[in-house]
């Protein structure tokens, strides 16, 4: 289904929901995509295809910040001086 109207904001609350299960799945199960693959399809099904790329992108974009305030961030630089 490839049609560019907006979704309404029922498609989009679904969408979203979709997405939530999809990620709260994904957080309970270290990230094994294998185990949530029933909440996948319903992500995909429910959010437009642009949507879902943008969040998958905006997921790692926010597992990879939230490892850098986890672990810290160290600058090339600075490892050579100890």
């Amino acid at each position: 289904a490839a049609r560019m109207a907006a979704p309404t904001r029922e498609e989009r609350m679904a969408c979203w929901g979709a997405r939530d299960d999809f990620w709260q799945c994904l957080d309970s199960h270290g990230d094994d995509a294998a185990k949530c693959e029933k909440l996948r399809r319903a992500f995909e099904s429910r959010c437009p295809q642009q949507w879902v790329k943008h969040f998958d992108k905006r997921r790692d974009f926010l597992k990879y910040k939230k490892k850098l305030e986890t672990e810290g961030y160290i600058p090339t630089e600075a490892a050579g001086k100890s």
